[in-house]
């Protein structure tokens, strides 16, 4: 039985069950006097001396090389807003989990008790010298930019807003697909975003990036452009990228446009949206548990791609595929930042696992061996 097919009961009941997700595991093994002289007291104290003249040596000589650490404080967790560390914890788990299973990375679930963007910075860089990353998650617009950027101007290692970039660089996979099926060229679409948190400001950047001309994102106030007073920082770069000065709400953005990406709430997105967009539409609508639009809805309404978030429809949009082959990249090569033309190399390098893109096969799966090594490659 599909987990997505599960009752809340049953899903306790096999959390129950396995206790931890995830544990600590020696890579060596103590059988003799001999093997716990050299890799604790007194042979660790040799290693110890080194690194603390040496501390570029870490990755050398400890689990450095191959750890992440996976950060939330709680404030934003998948369509459940801000409930709080002890609510973070099963997502970061079961990350640390995909981590390990799918690129071998020690990664372990860290919440904070906290959401001062002052502490969260000061806790993260306090810990930072036994990590070789940093992943950072859930945690809510607009503190979230703030966060990410001290931290990785403060810190020689990877750190990266998952929501934010790696669901970024799926989105972008899954749409240079999906204009493939459509055929329209992907510089040519014209996008809305629906949302301009974390996720939604991540996935309009990267998609400019690419080269698309045409978008326009939305907040709870209608269209973000230029001729609004209310933006902070992340907004206005939203409002800089709708160089069409498109304006008002959902319905009237939405006429004519090729692309819906919805990183924003259930049921926001009727069929008559829809029916008003350009023909052979693409719509990605992403909001989890529920989204904007269940799928036969939009079917009906004439969409010709549709993706979800969700395991249990086609075309799954899911950071999952794309933050264990960052890592794994970043941590073998030892970059220090995660950049645009790596998410961009990234990106392209992810849709061109599927060959030959269908309407309900845009992006790969998350059990394709290919997937980790690709994305891995495109780090450097």
């Amino acid at each position: 039985m599909a987990a997505a097919k599960k009752t809340p009961k049953q899903i306790l009941a096999a959390f129950k069950e396995t206790g931890a997700r995830i544990e600590t595991k020696g890579r060596v093994k103590l059988k003799k006097a001999a093997d716990l002289s050299l890799y604790y007291t007194p042979g660790v104290g040799v290693a110890s001396e080194h690194l603390s003249k040496h501390p570029e040596d870490a990755a050398l000589y400890s689990v450095k090389k191959n750890s992440v650490a996976v950060i939330s404080d709680g404030s934003a967790v998948l369509g459940l807003g801000n409930i709080g560390p002890y609510g973070a914890l099963p997502v970061m788990e079961g990350k640390a989990l995909i981590f390990k299973e799918f690129a071998g990375i020690d990664a372990w679930p860290i919440v904070l008790n906290t959401q001062d963007p002052d502490e969260i910075v000061r806790t993260v860089l306090a810990i930072a010298p036994g990590w070789g990353g940093i992943n950072l998650e859930d945690i809510a617009s607009p503190q979230c930019f703030e966060i990410e950027r001290r931290i990785n101007d403060a810190l020689p290692i990877p750190v990266m807003h998952d929501d934010q970039h790696g669901t970024a660089i799926v989105v972008l996979a899954g749409l240079i697909n999906a204009a493939k099926v459509v055929k329209k060229p992907l510089k040519s679409l014209r996008v809305v975003v629906s949302g301009a948190g974390a996720a939604g400001h991540g996935v309009a950047m990267l998609l400019a990036a690419a080269g698309i001309t045409d978008i326009v994102a939305l907040d709870r106030k209608g269209a973000i452009h230029l001729g609004r007073t209310d933006l902070p920082a992340h907004k206005k770069e939203l409002a800089l990228i709708n160089t069409h000065k498109r304006d008002g709400a959902l319905e009237d953005v939405l006429k004519g446009a090729d692309v819906f990406i919805g990183l924003s709430g259930k049921g926001l997105l009727h069929k008559n949206h829809v029916e008003s967009m350009a023909e052979h539409s693409i719509v990605f609508a992403m909001a989890n548990p529920v989204p904007e639009i269940m799928p036969d809805e939009a079917r009906e309404a004439g969409a010709d791609v549709i993706a979800t978030g969700r395991s249990d429809f086609p075309n799954q949009i899911n950071n999952a595929l794309v933050f264990p082959g960052v890592f794994r990249g970043a941590l073998d090569r030892g970059v220090r930042r995660i950049t645009e033309p790596m998410k961009l190399k990234a990106a392209r390098a992810l849709a061109a696992l599927v060959e030959k893109p269908t309407a309900k096969k845009i992006v790969p799966d998350m059990f394709d061996v290919r997937v980790v090594p690709t994305i891995a490659k495109a780090i450097r």
